[in-house]
Order: C-alpha cells, then sequence, then structure tokens
C-alpha cells in the first residue's frame, strides 16, 4: 500500500512468492492501490468522492432511461476542468472538475450535458475504438489519455504531449474525436442536459455558470486555454440560449440541499488534502476555519506533513462529532495501515464497512489489513470481504491479486492461479493471465464456474489493430 506520493515517484512494488502460485506484482494500467484517492495511469479512486457522484449522477441517469445501463464515473488524476464520454457506460471527469466546482449543481449540470451525448449516441469512432478495453485504465491508454493525465500530474504539459504521440505517433484520432465535437452535437447536448434537469427539479444554474465561466476565458493563446473549453465550443450566441432556457426553467433558483452542499464540501476538502501540498492546504482551510471540511483537509494535511500520530487527534476529535460518517473511520484505518499498523487499522476499517456495506475499496483496504495483520484466524473473512467486494468491483486488479494472496495461504492454488489471472488480465497483462488461467483451468472440473472463468480468459482475443 502506497501513499499518493509515492505512487507518483516510486512505482517499485514489493512481491512474494506464495507456494506454487507465482505472485509478480506489476505496476501497470488498472492497478489500483486502495479507496483513498490515489493514481493508476491517470485514474483517481476513492470510495467517498464516488458515492457522491453517483447520487449525483442517479437522478439524471434514471430520468434520461439510463439508470438501469451501469454507467460508471471514473475520475482523472489532472487539475484541469474537463468531463467527456468514451462509449455508452462510461464517462469521465478530471478531478480539477470537482476541485474548481463550488457547487454541486455546477457538477450535476456537467453530467447532464455528458449524458446528453450519450443519449444522442454521439462518438460512435471512440466507442469502436475502446470496446475491447476491459476496465477504465486500458480505455484511457487505448484513447491515449493515461500517459497526459500523468504528464499533468507530474507537472508537466509536455510529457503529456510525449506519451501521446509515443501511443499514437502523433495525434491521436481518438483523441481528435473526443475535443472535435461538432458543435451541433454540442447544442443537442444542451437541450438534453436542460430536459434531465428539468425531469429532476434540478436547477440549471450551475450549468450555466460552468459555461459561462469558461466563455469568458481569454482565448488569445491556445496553449493556455482549458482543455473543456476546447473540447465544449461555447460561441456567445449559444450562452445567450442556453442562459434564456435555463431562467425560464421553474426550478431556475432552487439550491443545492444543505446536506448535498457539505457532502460537496468534504469531498473538496478530502481531495485537496490528498493532492495538494500540505503548506497549499493549511493557506486555503487555515486554523481559523473551524467548520467540518477545513479540519478534515487538515486532518489529512497533518499525515502527509507529520505522520500518524499527529493526525490521529484531529481524526479522532471528527469522529467524536460525526460518529456514523463512514469516511472518516476509512482515513483512520487507512493512514494506520500505511504506517504499518495493519491490525490497528482493522478496527476502523471494519466500522466504515459497516457504515457504508456497498463501498467495495473499502472492503477491499480491510481485506488487505487483515491479511497483513498476520492472524491466521482473519484469513476466511477477508477473502469473504474480497469476494464481496469484487462483486462490484469487478475490474479491480488489486482486489484480485489481494484474494490469489489469501487463497495461497489456505493452500488453495487452483483459486489461487485463477485471482492471479484476473488480476494480471485487469492489469493489461494478457499473457501473464493467460499463464495463469492455464495452470488453474487444468485444475477445475470441466463446466464449472471456475472453469469457465479461467477459460474466458484462455479465449480472450483482443481486437485487431487498424
Amino acid at each position: 500500500m502506497f501513499s499518493l506520493g509515492l505512487v507518483l515517484h516510486d512505482g517499485a512494488v514489493r512481491c512474494r512468492r506464495y507456494l506454487k502460485v507465482t505472485m509478480t506484482c506489476v505496476l501497470a494500467a488498472a492497478v489500483v492501490l486502495g479507496t483513498r484517492p490515489v493514481l493508476a495511469a491517470g485514474l483517481i479512486r476513492d470510495a467517498e468522492t464516488e458515492s457522491l457522484i453517483r447520487d449525483y449522477a442517479k437522478p439524471i441517469f434514471d430520468v434520461a432511461g439510463l439508470g438501469s445501463h451501469g454507467i460508471k464515473i471514473h475520475l482523472i488524476n489532472n487539475r484541469s476542468f474537463n468531463a467527456f464520454v468514451v462509449d455508452g457506460q462510461n464517462m469521465f471527469f478530471h478531478v480539477g472538475t470537482l476541485m474548481k466546482s463550488t457547487t454541486p449543481n455546477q457538477v450535476i449540470g456537467v453530467i447532464a450535458h455528458e449524458t446528453g451525448h450519450i443519449t444522442g449516441g454521439h462518438l460512435s469512432r471512440l466507442r469502436q475504438a475502446v470496446a475491447g478495453a476491459r476496465s477504465a485504465s486500458l480505455m484511457l491508454q487505448i484513447i491515449g489519455l493515461a500517459a497526459m493525465a500523468l504528464g499533468a500530474a507530474a507537472g508537466s504539459g509536455s510529457a503529456g504531449q510525449i506519451g501521446m504521440g509515443t501511443l499514437y505517433g502523433g495525434q491521436s484520432a481518438a483523441q481528435r474525436t473526443i475535443l472535435a465535437y461538432r458543435r451541433a452535437e454540442e447544442s443537442a447536448a444542451d437541450q438534453a442536459a436542460l430536459s434531465f434537469l428539468n425531469g429532476t427539479k434540478q436547477s440549471a444554474r450551475g450549468m450555466l455558470q460552468t459555461f459561462q465561466f469558461f466563455a469568458s476565458q481569454n482565448l488569445t493563446s491556445l496553449s493556455n486555454v482549458d482543455p473543456y473549453l476546447q473540447s465544449h465550443p461555447m460561441p456567445q450566441q449559444r450562452i445567450v440560449q442556453l442562459r434564456q432556457l435555463a431562467e425560464a426553467s421553474p426550478y431556475f433558483d432552487r439550491r443545492d440541499p444543505p446536506e448535498l452542499q457539505l457532502r460537496h464540501d468534504l469531498m473538496r476538502a478530502k481531495l485537496a488534502g490528498f493532492l495538494e501540498n500540505p503548506r497549499t492546504v493549511y493557506n486555503k482551510y487555515p486554523q481559523s476555519d473551524q467548520s467540518l471540511p477545513a479540519r478534515y483537509a487538515r486532518a489529512i494535511a497533518t499525515y502527509k506533513r507529520s505522520g500518524v500520530r499527529p493526525f490521529l487527534p484531529k481524526i479522532e476529535a471528527l469522529i467524536a462529532a460525526h460518529p456514523n460518517n463512514p469516511y472518516f473511520h476509512e482515513v483512520k484505518g487507512q493512514f494506520l495501515f500505511e504506517s504499518g499498523n495493519a491490525r490497528k487499522a482493522i478496527g476502523p476499517l471494519s466500522t466504515a464497512v459497516k457504515l457504508a456495506p456497498r463501498e467495495g475499496l473499502i472492503r477491499i483496504m480491510l481485506a488487505q489489513a487483515m491479511l497483513a495483520g498476520g492472524n491466521k484466524t482473519d484469513i476466511d473473512p477477508a477473502i469473504e470481504h474480497l469476494r464481496k467486494a469484487l462483486v462490484r468491483e469487478n475490474t479491480s486488479a488489486l482486489g484480485y491479486r489481494q484474494l490469489a494472496s489469501a487463497y495461497a495461504k489456505k493452500r488453495k492454488i487452483s483459486q489461487a492461479e485463477l485471482a492471479s489471472a484476473q488480476a494480471y488480465f485487469y492489469e493489461g497483462n494478457l499473457e501473464l493471465a493467460k499463464v495463469q488461467a492455464k495452470r488453474a483451468k487444468a485444475k477445475f472440473r470441466p463446466g464449472t464456474p471456475n472453469w469457465i472463468k479461467a477459460d474466458d480468459i484462455l479465449s480472450f482475443q483482443p481486437p485487431k489493430k487498424r
């Protein structure tokens, strides 16, 4: 388990060999290192943030007729304001979109707009390009954004450009597809977004504020133009039309509920605590600010700057004030685990799971702590947590790798080999995935569920390059 800073700057992963199972560790496209905000080929994963975004999106998806389509929203580790869809099932947000949006309604407006692209069937060429991807990280590789996100995370715009050139030998057709929205499609997405917002009795004010902000930016230097503005052109006529339609809605003056605004502020504080320099966090959230989000951000920044001991009193105070907030318990358990106190981490992580039983990322971290704690009686509960987590996190390479480790400890070699194959598969290492799947398949009875899973990996053929 690594902190965000170590993931960015050190790709080393310690590996072990359990019995006959080769548990070679790789830091590849789909590796997800826990529920905190972490980098995995440009992706951010965090249970609290993802839960909030799902709550923002659900009413929009439902009224758009997409409620049963299982659309996933992914976060890219990039501070710019950007969002895009790649097919009918995946929507991507730059984390800067969340950090720069001051109200839930602003983010909801962006979700509504991007949903308009999904319902309008836009980006069909890109949909074909990512059809063979097994995970969000692999989608980013295919469309050439993983290297761009890594370059941005490292503070190097040129690094992203070099990565794009390396992947595609020049400007990516997929990237052009993302950025070169036709204005007719953008207008159609606007119209759809307004209907979705009206259908959910929500204001279009946030959507209008976002687009007005970008329309007012200085366009004289294209190198400084935000990607969202490049991909979503904002002619003044369109802004005027959008304002007229938005203000005509009976819900235009409706505000976000206070409890939703608080969750939004907590999410932004958490992202700032993890992703920004502690000094920047202390300036943004000074000691004079005793609001819950400010205390949350400072607690995380304290851990990053000074370690777990001075962090604990701060998180304990937050837990005492809000004992039913699962993410306060989660952060406490996470930092204890990262500090080498796996056994002490089990308690708060178990509490977090009880308070948020549907959060697979927290279950995976709890299982990690149980397996690292060295208590043999924790192995079976860890396996149960991982099996439940992987129902929702079914492309989590880390989850499958932890499951392989747990099965190996139980000397269940065939299951360990299958889980290892699944981990490699979702990392994008098809060669090693098939090696492990072949070993596992030979040990299962033909036609059983595990035999079929192994056979699926062996039978998988990536789409041919065009």
